[in-house]
């Protein structure tokens, strides 16, 4: 999972927080700078000696991670609070495979804790220190929504402009042209070319004229919408055939159709499936 790094800055101190998509971790050794710039491992460690702290961890662990290891939780519970109990965090983690405590090495190394786990470790080091390292990571996080909020706004206005392209290009290319009256009103030998120019605008033998590097047909390079429609209006024309309706009635029908359907088809999810 990628992490990302930020740096917040709180009364002059700068304080790493790597962030995943499911947890912020922020750097306990940074916070710990405040109390004392140079023993800030001395300090985590003494703050794990803590009944209460141990308390603290465990129960997290209990709510957040499934392997946590109780058996030892327990053990280190009894133990807190004696002189002669330490802990530090390597232990912690290894003891109770422990997830809201983690320890990084590299340039943004040190021991970093998840955030419910980490202001508690900065109010022990100053209340106010607390106070302040809660507004600076609330108003970091708030930019991070404003930025995701901006992204998505973005998106979705992307996403508008590539629709309008995209059904711009299917009219353009895909929807049947409505003929002209002189279209209309030529005489079509073929009743599949009759189709085609309601279909397709063109007969078959002006498209192998447009097309001459094709290998197929006018119909091998239709869509599947295209062949649908093709479908139906052959039925069409064969009902209109017997009804007695003269080429260039049936023709202008069977473009109205042909526009209508395809239309109907270009939106139609269960049609993309087929592809």
């Amino acid at each position: 999972m990628t992490n990302t790094n930020k740096t917040i800055n709180v009364n002059g101190t700068n304080i790493v927080i790597i962030s995943n998509k499911e947890a912020d971790y922020i750097s306990l050794t940074d916070i710990a700078k405040h109390k004392d710039a140079v023993n800030t491992d001395d300090i985590i460690k003494n703050w794990l000696r803590n009944r209460n702290t141990i308390e603290l961890l465990g129960f997290w662990e209990q709510i957040h991670n499934p392997n946590f290891n109780p058996v030892e939780f327990d053990g280190f519970r009894k133990q807190a609070g004696l002189n002669s109990f330490t802990m530090s965090p390597k232990k912690w983690i290894e003891t109770t495979n422990a997830i809201g405590i983690t320890s990084k090495a590299g340039r943004y190394g040190g021991t970093f804790a998840h955030r419910d786990i980490a202001l508690e470790f900065a109010s022990w080091i100053s209340v106010e220190f607390k106070l302040f390292l809660l507004k600076e990571f609330q108003r970091l996080k708030d930019e991070e929504n404003d930025r995701l909020k901006l992204d998505w706004n973005l998106q979705r206005t992307l996403a508008k402009v590539n629709y309008k392209i995209h059904t711009d290009a299917i009219k353009e290319n895909l929807l049947p042209k409505e003929l002209s009256k002189q279209q209309i009103n030529f005489v079509y030998a073929d009743e599949a070319d009759l189709l085609n120019m309601a279909l397709f605008g063109k007969t078959a033998k002006q498209w192998r004229a447009e097309k001459s590097a094709a290998k197929g047909n006018i119909r091998d390079e239709a869509t599947i919408e295209q062949l649908v429609v093709l479908s139906n209006m052959e039925s069409i024309n064969a009902l209109l055939i017997e009804q007695g309706q003269p080429q260039s009635n049936r023709l202008e029908q069977l473009n109205k159709i042909a526009i209508t359907q395809m239309k109907s088809l270009l939106g139609n999810k269960h049609i993309k499936k087929l592809k």
